[in-house]
């Protein structure tokens, strides 16, 4: 009998995931465990597994459509077997469902193929690319779909990019846009929401939303911690930000409250701590979790951040990098910003902004000389903690940001 392979739910956010690649044609023979295809979440790629040994009778979406969870994306069956009313029923409203019903009739694994085939086509089958490879190519003015992807899977990569732009393969830079038939009047471009841009759109309004959002900001002197950053750098490299998570997950344990989430009648203390980094991407915002914080060394927050940074870029992050974070840490530093107002992540009561740090006049020991100062920003959510507990929290995070623990 055949199996039907549906769309998982891969969290309890999931509604739906994007098909963008299959890993096996209609009429080849599959393996239990064996990966057949990938999805694309609001938050990372995903490899689907087969549940069971057979033959893939059909697809019944293509590559590129937007599944909900829970619907039959695939039949695998044994050889010959007539799936056409599987199809059917399964496929109701699906895209594929007829090219699907049709070629299990028939019993011909060539005319599936080509049926698959055709529907990505007319669809506009997406490739896996990394984003740092989009980027690279909108750049180089590179045309993708001339670009062999050398990534696992076939995934197209920034050196790959940068190898076909090397070699004469870009084309020339896309046309303008025609002039306004109404001059005076702006052309207007439209850009297709991604699934990880709608999710970050509706993620940020129920956050708003659901919580009562509170910031307190304040100017810090770290100029002990910029002596310690120099001081350290000859033994192993790390960021401000290393030190900035260092610090905020030893203050979590001092200020439990803060550490929490609002939710089921009570304010609920997490045992964990789980600090989440906000890493920009070239489509949006990703917030891979470093678990375990409080237990781990300056130096081994350094290597974990620098890993899950460097998985983020790549799109490689999996699930359990992304989830279960208990607090967050955004930084625009690098951008020049001196102060912003940061959004909490849902279920979480705290965020920390953090700005640039800056030399400037300041009074220290009762004269004027030149410090390194820093804007810190504290979303934190009023209906878990009020402003003064989060306001001896913001002054812990300073003090061990400054001067470790004491």
């Amino acid at each position: 009998m055949a199996v039907e392979v549906t769309m998982p739910k891969f969290g309890l956010t999931m509604h739906e995931g994007t098909i963008q690649r299959f890993f096996k044609h209609p009429g080849e023979p599959v393996a239990a465990g064996e990966p057949l295809y990938e999805v694309e979440t609001e938050k990372v790629l995903y490899v689907v597994e087969a549940p069971a040994a057979g033959t893939l009778a059909a697809w019944l979406y293509p590559e590129g459509a937007v599944v909900a969870c829970g619907l039959v994306v695939a039949l695998i069956a044994a050889p010959g077997e007539d799936v056409s009313a599987i199809a059917a029923r399964a496929g109701d409203g699906a895209p594929a469902a007829r090219a699907a019903q049709e070629s299990a009739a028939n019993g011909g694994a060539e005319r599936s193929a080509a049926a698959t085939a055709d529907q990505a086509a007319a669809t506009g089958a997406r490739r896996a690319i990394t984003p740092i490879a989009r980027k690279r190519a909108a750049e180089l003015g590179v045309n993708l779909d001339l670009v062999a992807g050398s990534g696992p899977g076939g995934r197209v990569t920034r050196e790959d990019v940068e190898r076909a732009a090397a070699t004469k393969g870009a084309e020339p830079p896309a046309a303008p846009a025609a002039p306004s038939a109404f001059p005076g009047k702006p052309t207007v471009r439209m850009l297709p929401l991604t699934a990880m841009r709608r999710t970050i759109a509706q993620r940020m309004h129920a956050s708003l939303s659901a919580s009562a959002q509170l910031t307190i900001t304040t100017e810090a002197d770290v100029s002990a911690a910029v002596e310690l950053r120099e001081r350290l750098k000859p033994q192993f490299d790390f960021t401000y930000t290393d030190l900035l998570i260092h610090a905020v997950a030893r203050a979590l344990i001092r200020h439990p409250r803060m550490n929490a989430r609002f939710g089921e009648g009570a304010i609920l203390l997490n045992d964990e701590v789980n600090i989440g980094l906000a890493v920009a991407l070239d489509e949006g915002l990703i917030v891979p979790v470093i678990a375990g914080a409080n237990r781990m060394t300056l130096k081994e927050i350094a290597a974990r951040t620098r890993e899950l940074g460097e998985r983020a870029r790549a799109g490689k992050l999996t699930l359990e990098e992304v989830g279960g974070g208990t607090f967050t840490i955004t930084n625009l530093g690098n951008y020049g910003i001196d102060a912003f107002t940061p959004i909490l992540n849902i279920g979480e009561t705290g965020i920390l902004g953090v700005s640039r740090i800056v030399e400037k006049p300041a009074v220290w020991r009762g004269e004027i000389t030149r410090r390194s100062m820093m804007t810190l920003s504290l979303t934190f959510d009023h209906r878990a903690i009020d402003g003064a507990p989060a306001a001896a929290f913001l002054q812990t995070v300073i003090e061990i940001f400054n001067y470790g623990e004491r």
